[in-house]
């Protein structure tokens, strides 16, 4: 894991943002039966990829400590909101349910160590003045 770059590390959480967003948004109602989550939240979470990823791609190319820093808080704010849902919907979920939420909170968490990583780093950079 420390060898990963931040541009490295915001390439693969564009991606993995972009690839649920079209699972969430392309196949609602069949990832919502897989999992056993109302497909309110399963569109609803696929949404909000869609300008995350963006946003993610653009700061893999040009990186900017106040929207990093943003990033960093959204993805720990995904990290809890995955955990609410997860506790809400506990009885509801399916097996794979219980995997998906549990795996993507993880995996989401491991963005945030390595991009706040990258965003102390940012900071220890001298000014090009």
């Amino acid at each position: 894991m420390r060898n990963i770059t931040l541009t490295q590390a915001l390439v693969l959480d564009a991606a993995s943002c972009a690839l649920f967003f079209a699972l969430c948004v392309g196949a609602t109602a069949t990832v919502a039966g897989l999992l056993g989550l109302p497909t309110t939240i399963v569109a609803a979470a696929g949404w909000i990829c869609l300008p995350v990823a963006a946003l993610l791609a653009f700061l893999a190319y040009r990186p900017s400590r106040p929207l990093l820093a943003v990033v960093v808080a959204g993805n720990a704010g995904w990290v809890l909101a995955s955990l609410a849902v997860w506790l809400l919907h506990l009885d509801a979920l399916t097996g794979l349910g219980h995997a998906v939420i549990i795996a993507q909170a993880i995996v989401v968490e491991l963005f945030v160590i390595l991009e706040w990583r990258g965003l102390k780093a940012l900071g220890a950079r001298p000014s090009a003045a």
